[in-house]
């Protein structure tokens, strides 16, 4: 029993040594066809909108619609993007980053009042 427990711990420390492609970025050589326009819904206590964009799948663009997430204090939320880079396209993904003290959604380098608590 106990050779079966150290077994079993050998492979899943094994296992969890493996690293695995980041799936944050995507290169294809398809330039993506022009954004759909979105009406962002009223505004929702809690939540941010993340805007619709046009994702890679099975070798073409496909429409990804626009939804609502929730909100992380401290943290702004930067929409997916693609950009050209070397004759590809790549798009970085929707993602969260840190600078957002006062949770307004706008980081702390583009917001005249960066820690303002009262304006939410």
């Amino acid at each position: 029993m106990i050779r079966r427990v150290v077994l079993a711990a050998a492979m899943a420390a094994s296992l969890a040594s493996v690293a695995l492609p980041s799936a944050a970025v995507t290169y294809v050589r398809v330039e993506p066809p022009t954004p759909r326009a979105e009406t962002a819904p009223p505004l929702r206590h809690g939540y941010v909108w993340a805007p619709g964009y046009w994702d890679w799948h099975r070798n073409h663009h496909v429409w990804v619609a626009g939804k609502w997430v929730r909100e992380r204090r401290g943290h702004h939320y930067n929409a997916p993007v693609w950009q050209q880079r070397d004759g590809r396209w790549y798009l970085q993904r929707g993602r969260w980053a840190r600078g957002d003290r006062d949770g307004d959604g706008v980081p702390n380098g583009a917001d005249r009042h960066p820690n303002d608590s009262t304006r939410k």
